[in-house]
């Protein structure tokens, strides 16, 4: 299958990946967080426009498969699994989240965040992963943190999200990885196919 670097429908966020690495690696440094020892399982996008989306998408087809496609706040999300993974920092990256655009506007188009794995209870998600940054780090100025629970239509693990973000730079934290929560929605799909047959 094509090297995803080489397609060029991805070529302008072949180009940002290096950009998107440096920022990140400062931002954790900001944040006093060591991501050396931390599970990341996907990267994910931000565009303005739905054309943008949709090459994207074509890109990614040629070079991966699709996992899943989902509503989630109000817009479409794709999860493709790619067949040579992406680098950044010390991951390996397999899985790209690709969000079309929803009513709000990043300061730029291209990789915007990562999602790190935090196994345990869901009730406390927030606690351990804030454990893991420095107290000086979170009070800068410019730093925030934001605490939501996006679900998809069939999802069935509660999956709640904990992010900070300096603006354009993000880190999220779940507990779940994304593809126990992809697993979670061929299963509920799956009881509902079953439950329209028996009716």
């Amino acid at each position: 299958m094509t090297q995803w670097q080489t397609i060029d429908a991805l070529k302008d966020i072949a180009e940002d990946l290096p950009r998107f690495t440096q920022a990140l690696i400062q931002f954790s440094a900001r944040l006093g967080l060591d991501i050396t020892s931390l599970e990341a399982d996907h990267i994910s996008l931000r565009c303005h426009q739905n054309t943008t989306a949709e090459r994207w998408r074509r890109g990614f087809e040629q070079c991966g498969e699709l996992l899943s496609e989902n509503i989630i706040s109000g817009r479409p999300i794709c999860l493709f699994k790619l067949a040579q993974p992406l680098n950044v920092a010390h991951w390996r990256f397999t899985v790209v989240e690709l969000p079309w655009p929803g009513e709000k506007r990043y300061p730029h188009e291209g990789w915007e965040h990562i999602e790190i794995v935090l196994p345990g209870a869901v009730e406390t998600l927030n606690a351990r992963a804030l454990a893991l940054m420095s107290d000086e780090g979170l009070s800068q100025s410019g730093i925030a943190v934001k605490t939501s629970s996006p679900k998809g239509e069939h999802e069935r693990l509660p999956n709640p999200t904990l992010a900070v973000t300096d603006g354009k730079t993000t880190i999220k934290f779940h507990p779940w990885s994304i593809e126990a929560i992809v697993a979670s929605e061929a299963r509920a799909g799956n009881e509902n196919f079953s439950c329209r047959i028996d009716s």
